[in-house]
């Protein structure tokens, strides 16, 4: 279950805050006539002025990065390890400045962004000790011939990043690339631009080169598709929607260069007869309201089989709630980030009334005192919930949970398999041999067992509509690097 907690623990005294682009090592660009005013979720009140960033701005943040890029690249492997593992160690020393800003920004509880932080200071900690890592192998192309390949760098790597973990999800895609010998601009949410602002400046303190990561603000159909078409931006990474992600790829295909695209999901949990259900019980609510829904591998379809079916049903709403969704002390889901993304949550409470399902917890109807102006969304469970019904197969990216039954192994696996998305899953069984099977049968890119938890050290990303390429674990390196052949005849 959830830690309750109280938000509490960091100091809240928000205040209405002005960003920047941060380019070659300095603030570029005070919010002029055209300018974004995010609003706060938990009181609706305004929180942060960005600038709308357009072509110009892309242009200066890579021109800064080309001119950084060599001196970055040629640096000593172990020297651009150590400034990776700095910035790691000061992301950890910033924590509580960095989980106020998130916080702000976001509608997170303090509990959340900590874990969130944390993890982006150990992406730079583990890609700063990989940077010596054999990126080349020797081929044995007969007498007379040395042949060997080798591993290099894109060059300008554009890094486009969601409002849903900001810090956490810059962190994932730059530490590798930085790592590799890549310069990066990243383009953050225009709704959540703070931290990664703040990652830029912390980066120069460090001593990374300026200009090796710059950051530019505004938003996706403007600042976005400027970095996206930049002719010398040669590597893309991007998470975010289908449609967004389908955008971009049209943008990419025309211009010829790799994308990383993580797209979203809708992410089955199974659980078999034979599972440890205390076990199961408490991590699969974990799954679907963990950052109140708003994750891409959110367990929101969970699968029981049908001789347990009404007692995990029972159980779930038990443990659900005793979750409390709000801003004071005791809540444990803080607030949805985006009015819109508030919206689309509620538009499918309607959905799965008109669908049929049964509505066993939360729905349009639920409200809390607590929540004052703020943007939240009731934690949420439908039972008798049919594969093709809505609910079952758009991702809703809330703490909204469907519950499906299925009788047999295949029956789970045909269900599980049964959306366009594949990006993350997980099974409860204590039968060895059906986790493997069932693991390796599952269309997902990341599988769990026993538990739903990711790693920083596994490779994740997706099958079908939820994208291609890979994020975290050595796996990334691959992605952030070109592979050339060298043949010597001796």
């Amino acid at each position: 279950m959830l830690k309750k907690n109280s938000q509490n623990k960091i100091s809240l005294k928000t205040m209405m805050k002005t960003f920047t682009h941060f380019i070659d090592g300095q603030s570029v660009g005070q919010p002029g006539p055209r300018k974004l005013t995010s609003l706060g979720p938990t009181n609706g009140k305004p929180v942060a002025e960005i600038p709308l960033g357009d072509a110009d701005i892309v242009e200066q943040a890579v021109i800064s990065n080309l001119a950084a890029y060599e001196e970055w690249r040629d640096m000593a492997p172990l020297v651009r390890g150590r400034l990776l593992i700095d910035l790691g160690r000061k992301i950890r020393a910033s924590i509580e400045q960095l989980s106020t800003l998130e916080i702000e920004q976001t509608g997170k509880l303090s509990a959340q962004t900590l874990i969130e932080i944390e993890a982006a200071a150990q992406y730079f900690e583990y890609y700063g000790g990989l940077t010596t890592l054999p990126i080349g192998e020797v081929i044995d192309n007969g007498p007379g011939y040395h042949a060997y390949t080798a591993r290099v760098p894109f060059g300008v790597v554009g890094v486009i990043t969601p409002w849903n973990l900001p810090m956490n999800q810059s962190a994932r895609a730059i530490a590798p690339a930085l790592a590799i010998g890549n310069v990066v601009t990243c383009k953050p949410s225009e709704y959540t631009s703070g931290t990664a602002i703040e990652l830029a400046k912390m980066a120069v303190e460090c001593g990374i080169p300026k200009g090796v990561l710059n950051v530019v603000l505004g938003t996706g159909p403007e600042c976005g598709k400027a970095l996206v078409s930049h002719p010398k931006v040669s590597k893309v990474c991007f998470t975010g929607s289908v449609r967004a992600g389908q955008e971009i790829g049209h943008v990419a295909a025309e211009r010829i260069i790799p994308l990383t695209l993580e797209l979203g999901g809708k992410s089955a949990n199974i659980i078999f007869e034979d599972a440890n259900l205390d076990e199961a019980i408490t991590s699969s609510v974990s799954a679907f309201v963990t950052n109140a829904g708003q994750v891409c591998t959110a367990g929101t379809r969970l699968l029981v089989q049908r001789s347990i079916y009404d007692t995990v049903v029972t159980k779930m709403v038990e443990a659900a709630k005793l979750v409390k969704v709000g801003k004071g002390d005791g809540a444990s889901v803080g607030a949805i980030t985006t009015k819109d993304q508030l919206d689309r949550i509620y538009s499918y409470f309607d959905v799965a009334d008109q669908d049929g399902a049964k509505l066993e917890l939360g729905g349009r109807a639920s409200h809390d005192d607590d929540w004052g102006e703020g943007r939240f969304a009731p934690i949420t469970i439908y039972s008798d919930v049919t594969s093709d019904m809505r609910i079952a197969q758009e991702e809703i990216f809330g703490p909204v949970l469907s519950i499906i039954g299925f009788d047999s192994e295949e029956e789970a696996i045909e269900i599980a398999n049964g959306t366009e998305y594949g990006l993350a899953a997980g099974l409860w069984t204590q039968n060895l041999s059906r986790a493997h099977r069932v693991a390796l049968a599952l269309e997902a890119g990341y599988t769990s067992v026993n538990h739903y938890h990711p790693s920083i050290f596994l490779p994740l990303g997706g099958f079908k509509k939820s994208g291609y390429g890979r994020e975290k674990g050595i796996e990334a390196l691959h992605h952030y690097g070109q592979v050339k052949s060298i043949n010597i005849k001796l």
